[in-house]
């Protein structure tokens, strides 16, 4: 190589080019997506270390970005050496889900293994998944070792470029909030941000987290836990773009219990996953269950999604007493749904014997009971219950027994400690126990879900949302309740089930609604979650038309099939999901504008359908015969819409 120029001049050049040289991958290998769109190339520096990037259409959408992993006796950051890859393994599989925007699951994708040493020769795998929606990948730490091993750090990372845009929410720092709950994944997102801006608290940003770089959508999430790894979250500090894997803190707990995970050998990390696309493919997605673990359950029959009626939502403390809950019942009768939710302190204000007759009032009716229980010891300061009931196995074998004797069909259980692999471990062990008594699950002031869904069917929904009952707390929320619901299809809710308690029909006590009927309407079919407790009351119900009532009556528990139509977060979230051979379409406006928008609903067929919005009058409703195809719908500010085709 010759380089022209003065002694000067040629000196730069050379070091330029050797330092270019040294900066060059000492390996590295490609692993493409079946449709070939989407690539991600993994490589090892000069010095050892591990990094991918991803590709979308051979244009890099992530700069190169770390991978490693760190444990008390074994480092995998810097002087790695390749050792092996595997071929190309084809993935193609077939599962079911009873809860989630899609019943019957065909997932491919292609797999490749990397192996590589340290310099103590201790191994290391890095398992690649490329489907054609995203990315995933895990470490497999290999070896037979019946020690238990700490992971110390992970040294994942998503390196973004300057000129991406993210959507994220932060997360409460441990044991702050009332009663010392937090975190429990309750907080604001922050929309349209630039990447790189610090969290507002130590404990950084949650997945699912949301970028947009160029035309291209970008969902960060983990699936796949075990019980024996944290749930982690993003550092609060991005310099450059650069978001890093983050353990718990030390406080997210039960008691006693590990906030690291604590492994075996032979182990396999939890999956992180990188959802690749544009809106449609991401909001379609259904990674976050494809890789989580497969069911866990030989007997299912039990298990049967549905509509809840709940007094606690606008009726609070004081609704839970006998003659309300019994109230309750007849309204969820009235309105074809399955369960009623007797919410806490039920034990204090009604009694297990009481109860017991409240079921079996409940069961002539066709409609089964679900009781709240406090999940937490001492790692808070709450004090409803029935409190500390189900911290151990004895203790839960002693108390699902009996409420199964009672004919209970489900608990929900709150008031959770954050994300510690102890905590993982207490979410399978409750979910375990409540299988073995025909129960089923809501966790509630609590972690994201990550795929429990697939692996415990009878896992039915979880909170981990700043959902409806804090609009009923707090103005400041009640005002921003538009954006931020039309958030959530593309964040919270994308893979998991979500607990936000929709619909509320009039008033809230000493609260001023900022969305309208029709908005309101639409939410029991945009949300996913496995039972929907619905906050509506029976004085309200009275107030609406029949055709409201009727499409209330006839809302399905789960859905068969789902389609993104159109929206963009926080300003617009319009959504098909078909139960059987009925097409529900939900939207929502986001925004203090009115829209009008052009639905693409082709793809129904040739049908007549039925669209509920708002009238012209606070609080009304109207009908309309339509027929599918290319469909006008106008949506006013902070308002909404469903159509029903049959």
């Amino acid at each position: 190589m010759q380089i022209q120029g003065d002694p000067m001049q040629k000196a730069l050049l050379l070091f330029i080019c050797l330092l270019s040289f040294s900066l060059q991958a000492a390996w590295q290998s490609e692993l493409a997506s079946p449709d070939k769109k989407l690539q991600v190339r993994v490589s090892l520096s000069e010095d050892g270390q591990l990094s991918y990037q991803l590709f979308r259409d051979q244009q890099a959408i992530l700069q190169p970005s770390p991978l490693g992993i760190e444990l008390d006796n074994r480092h995998f950051k810097t002087d790695l050496s390749f050792v092996s890859a595997s071929s190309v393994q084809p993935i193609d599989e077939h599962y079911r889900m009873w809860t989630g925007k899609q019943k019957q699951i065909h997932y491919q994708a292609s797999q490749q293994r990397f192996d590589f040493v340290n310099v103590q020769q201790q191994p290391i795998s890095v398992v690649l998944r490329m489907s054609n929606d995203g990315l995933a990948f895990r470490y497999e730490l290999n070896g037979q070792n019946s020690k238990l091993h700490t992971v110390t750090a992970e040294l994942s990372g998503f390196h973004f470029f300057a000129q991406t845009r993210a959507w994220l929410q932060f997360k409460a720092d441990a044991q702050t909030g009332w009663s010392n709950t937090n975190p429990s994944y309750e907080e604001n997102y922050a929309q349209d941000i630039a990447v790189g801006t610090p969290s507002p608290t130590q404990a950084g940003w949650v997945f699912p987290a949301l970028f947009k770089y160029k035309d291209t959508w970008i969902a960060l999430s983990e699936t796949g836990m075990d019980g024996r790894y944290s749930g982690t979250n993003l550092a609060q500090n991005s310099q450059d773009g650069l978001y890093r894997i983050r353990f718990p803190d030390g406080a997210e707990t039960v008691t006693p219990g590990q906030h690291l995970p604590h492994v075996t050998l032979p182990y396999s990390t939890p999956w992180r996953l990188v959802v690749v696309g544009d809106l449609a493919t991401v909001t379609n997605s259904t990674l976050g269950s494809d890789l989580a673990l497969p069911n866990q359950l030989s007997n299912t029959d039990f298990v049967k999604p549905g509509i809840a009626a709940w007094s606690w939502g606008l009726l609070k403390d004081d609704a839970t007493v006998y003659p309300v809950q019994k109230r309750f019942i007849d309204y969820a009768a009235d309105m074809h749904w399955p369960y009623v939710l007797v919410d806490a302190d039920w034990d204090q204000k009604i009694g297990y014997q009481k109860i017991t007759e409240l079921a079996d009032y409940a069961a002539t009716k066709n409609v089964g009971l679900l009781l709240w229980y406090n999940s937490s010891g001492d790692w808070n300061k709450t004090v409803y219950s029935p409190k500390s009931a189900l911290l151990t196995h004895k203790s839960r074998v002693a108390e699902f027994s009996k409420l199964q004797k009672m004919g209970i069909k489900g608990v929900k259980i709150d008031f959770f400690p954050g994300d510690g692999a102890s905590v993982m471990q207490y979410y399978r062990d409750i979910l375990q126990d409540a299988a073995t008594y025909k129960l089923l699950v809501n966790f509630h002031g609590a972690s994201l879900p990550r795929g429990l869904q697939r692996t415990f069917p009878n896992f039915m929904t979880a909170e981990a949302i700043k959902g409806l009952e804090m609009i009923t707390f707090s103005q400041d929320v009640a005002n921003n309740e538009a954006t931020h619901v039309a958030m959530l299809p593309y964040t919270r809710n994308l893979f998991d089930p979500m607990d936000f308690t929709p619909m509320v029909l009039g008033d809230i006590p000493n609260i001023e609604r900022k969305t309208t009927n029709g908005f309101q309407l639409a939410l029991p079919v945009l949300f996913i979650s496995g039972i929907q407790h619905l906050v509506t009351t029976p004085e309200q119900m009275q107030q609406v038309p029949d055709y409201v009532k009727n499409y209330l009556q006839n809302l399905p528990g789960q859905w068969d099939e789902s389609r993104f139509i159109q929206g963009f977060p926080g300003k617009l979230a319009v959504i098909a999901r078909r139960s059987g051979k009925r097409w529900y379409v939900a939207g929502v406006n986001g925004e203090q504008t009115d829209k009008r928008l052009t639905l693409d609903l082709d793809f129904i067929g040739q049908r007549s359908g039925t669209l509920i919005s708002d009238g012209d009058k606070p609080r009304s409703f109207s009908q309309t015969q339509i027929k599918s195809g290319k469909l006008t719908v106008n949506v006013g500010a902070a308002a909404g819409f469903v159509i029903q085709f049959n």
